[in-house]
């Protein structure tokens, strides 16, 4: 099964590591992607550029609003992805769990849904 993995972060966090811990983190974290693509764990990851470079849009009624950054004003912000396969939802929170910048912000971990359900949006 496939669970979509987003990393959040703190941007004000991140940028205050010095040059030799975001080096020590960036390298753990190279290693890590690439140990889940020896298991046959990771699909695809990507790192996301700052929040502050976002446009949020809503369209009402027709009409598109777009709005610089992100919707809501939070401390952490979504920093990147990762899709994995995994058997269940509990080896897939191991898997995310050694994510290294688990350590200083959070993952969300979940299902993906393959195919669009037809009775309602969420079962």
């Amino acid at each position: 099964m496939k669970y979509l993995c987003l990393a959040y972060e703190d941007e004000e966090k991140l940028n205050a590591l010095s040059e030799s811990e975001w080096h020590a983190l960036r390298e753990q974290t190279l290693s890590y992607v690439a140990a889940m693509q020896q298991s046959g764990h990771l699909i695809l990851t990507n790192a996301l550029q700052s929040a502050r470079a976002a446009a949020t849009l809503r369209v009402r009624n027709g009409n598109l609003s777009v709005t610089d950054g992100p919707f809501a004003e939070t401390k952490e912000q979504l920093g990147g992805f990762f899709l994995i396969d995994a058997r269940d939802l509990n080896e897939a929170i191991q898997v995310a769990s050694k994510w290294p910048s688990a350590r200083l912000g959070n993952i969300e971990v979940r299902p993906v849904e393959e195919v669009l359900r037809q009775d309602k949006r969420y079962g």
